[in-house]
């Protein structure tokens, strides 16, 4: 059973940083494509930044250049590097995962593992 674990969330000024992390277990090979969303109060789960099990990777228009995904192999973590923090950054980030990537990327449908999430309030 995959179990993906998020951390890392916490409160901070607008132009900070914050690094979150996503542990994962349960998968018997390498070979799967993970994601970071996230969601605030009443708006749509959206798609932040994605890795594919071969190292290719998107990121969503809106954090390109501030944030940046990445992913220990040896460790199994995941891990988003979020920098020039805005208060519009602010919702519940999760971490996703899927064996199949058969859509986008950055779409919620794409992806079969979900986390619990972990908050990210960025105050003005």
């Amino acid at each position: 059973q995959v179990q993906l674990v998020e951390s890392g969330g916490g409160s901070v000024q607008a132009g900070g940083s914050l690094t979150l992390s996503c542990a994962v277990s349960g998968y018997t090979s390498s070979r799967y494509s993970m994601a970071w969303f996230r969601q605030a109060p009443g708006s749509e789960r959206e798609g932040v930044a994605s890795l594919d099990w071969y190292g290719g990777s998107f990121s969503a228009d809106s954090v390109k250049g501030r944030f940046t995904i990445s992913k220990d192999v040896a460790k199994n973590i995941l891990y988003l590097q979020m920098n020039s923090l805005k208060p519009e950054d602010t919702a519940m980030y999760y971490c996703a995962s899927t064996e199949f990537l058969g859509g986008h990327p950055l779409v919620r449908a794409t992806y079969k593992n979900w986390g619990q999430g972990t908050q990210v309030t960025v105050s003005s």
